[in-house]
């Protein structure tokens, strides 16, 4: 009865430490959500104060990912997850990196938005930004969604998106590049939007690898280097 007992006690303290480091992760991820928010609204509006505050915020978010690290290291040396456990401790060390690097991509678009507000604001580009931030602030939004819900549909929708922001950003620079060749005194400013746009990209990129960890989760299958068609196949395998 004793050893009953002191099992079901072990068994109650990995769940807790289990559901611990995923509220940790779910925290980061609201955090790092509004630090993009700000960064694009920063960069909109052309507010310094606000980017000011999403470049020193940056520092909670890599603290966060230092300390998620550490508890699922303890969890892997303490408890030897295997099988579904497993995969996930693994999935939330990768999801956490993922998250921090997004926050450093806010970061650079913040930085950028200091260098309009003290050289002026670009003469072109904010319709991009506007655009390929929604369209990027969603991506997040639903990747962290699809984790929370363990929801492989919406992840392969996800990186489906992923495919579409793609093409935008490549046309959006291209447009960009055109502008700056015709009016050569604004390439200071229009390369502070092309460097915001690239931030974009990478967090859409981000986006999708949280997606693609979602499946692995779920699905046990490794989908970070095939193409769409094979990531819809292992989705919808039962």
């Amino acid at each position: 009865m004793t050893s009953k007992r002191s099992s079901s006690h072990i068994s109650q303290r990995y769940d807790d430490e289990l559901a611990a480091v995923k509220s940790q992760l779910f925290e980061m991820g609201g955090i790092v959500e509004k630090q993009v928010n700000d960064a694009i609204k920063a960069l909109l509006e052309v507010d310094s104060e606000l980017a000011e505050r999403v470049v020193i915020d940056d520092e909670r978010i890599n603290d966060m990912e230092v300390a998620i690290d550490e508890d699922c290291g303890l969890i892997l040396a303490r408890r030897q997850p295997a099988a579904r456990d497993l995969r996930l401790v693994l999935t939330i060390i990768k999801t956490t990196t993922d998250l921090e690097r997004i926050g450093d991509e806010a970061r650079k678009m913040a930085k950028q938005a200091i260098t309009l507000a003290e050289e002026g604001k670009a003469p072109r580009g904010y319709v991009e930004i506007r655009h390929i931030g929604e369209n990027v602030a969603n991506m997040l939004s639903q990747a962290l969604d699809c984790f929370v819900r363990q929801d492989v549909e919406l992840a392969l929708k996800v990186a489906q998106d992923d495919k579409t922001v793609d093409l935008e950003y490549a046309s959006a620079i291209r447009e960009m590049m055109t502008y700056m060749m015709e009016d050569p005194r604004s390439i200071s400013r229009v390369m502070s939007i092309m460097w915001s746009l690239r931030a974009l990209e990478r967090i859409g990129d981000h986006a999708r690898n949280i997606a693609e960890h979602v499946i692995y989760l779920v699905k046990g299958d490794d989908v970070r280097h095939v193409g769409l068609k094979q990531m819809a196949k292992t989705v919808h395998d039962q």
